[in-house]
Formats: structure tokens, sequence, C-alpha cells
């Protein structure tokens, strides 16, 4: 119920974003970003976590960075240079690729090993997390970006940042494997 609740409060905070209040928004990506750590410290302490979680976890993740995104461009198509929106479109996609190369890292660790005793879900989980730009840092970069109203070099930079962090896991997991 957390992370749902956590997904649910992203549609508002986007359309504050969308509209120009940029500084309701960044105060509950503050308060829900907690959420987001709240779920699975809830799931470990009640001895609920497991792949289902992880997955639904990282799932409703990527799910607010659209919303997020779609905001920022939405307010940046507005504004008076429009094509910066274009840079919310790039911090989508950049921010997409560095889960979608956890991901199928994990996956190709996962069947590597699979023939073997295999690795504890959490412990996969956590194996690709590294990198420059994670979810936690994205978000903090939009929440000061939206705190200082620089929300176009806030986008640009996780754009470029997020870019680069999806390349140092692809050539990381690659090494691995």
């Amino acid at each position: 119920m957390v992370t749902y609740a956590g997904f649910a409060m992203h549609l508002p905070i986007a359309v504050l974003i969308a509209t120009g209040h940029n500084l309701w928004a960044a105060g509950l990506l503050v308060v829900f970003g907690l959420f987001d750590t709240l779920d699975g410290e809830l799931a470990r302490l009640q001895k609920r976590a497991g792949p289902r979680g992880m997955l639904l976890d990282a799932s409703t993740d990527r799910m607010k960075e659209v919303l997020l995104y779609s905001g920022a461009g939405y307010a940046l198509a507005l504004g008076e240079h429009p094509a910066t929106a274009a840079w919310a479109v790039a911090a989508c996609g950049a921010s997409l690729c560095v889960s979608y190369v956890k991901a199928k890292g994990e996956a190709a660790i996962a069947s590597v090993e699979s023939g073997r005793k295999g690795i504890p879900h959490a412990t996969l989980n956590r194996m690709f997390a590294d990198g420059l730009l994670s979810f936690e840092i994205r978000m903090a970069v939009l929440v000061v970006g939206l705190l200082a109203g620089q929300l176009v070099w806030a986008v640009a930079a996780i754009a470029v940042l997020a870019a680069f962090t999806a390349f140092q896991r692809l050539i990381r997991i690659s090494r691995a494997l």
C-alpha cells in the first residue's frame, strides 16, 4: 500500500511541475521520495520482501519518472524556449535506459548463474545499482532544480548524466558476463 500511495501521489506532483508550482512539487517529491525508501524497509521488517515487491517497486519508480518528466516537458514546452522540452524527453529516455540496462544485466547474470546455486533476489537487485546517477540521485537533482527555479538545467543534467550512467552500467555488466 505504501508503494501504491507513493506512486499515486506522483500524478499531482507532475501536475504541479507542469503548472509551475515548483516549490510545492519539490516539497511533495521529498516527502513521497521517503515513501520509496519506507516501502522496502517495511517489507524487510515484516519479512515480506521478495521478487514481487522488487518488481512492483522498480516498475512504479519508472512510471513515476515518466510522470515527472512529462510534467517537466509540458512546463518547458509552454515556457519562453519551448525547444527545451526536448531535454525532459531526453531525461526520461536516459533514465529509463539506466534502469533497463540494470534489469537486463540482472537477467543475464541470473541466467548464467541458473545452472549453479543461483543468486538471491536481494543480492541480484543490488548488483548493478551503481553508477553516477541512480534513481535517488536523479530525483534529488530534480528537486534541486525545482527549488532553484532551474528546471531546464536539472532535466538537461539528468539527461546527460543518466546516459553516462547507462553506459557505465553497460560496461560493468559486460565485464561481469
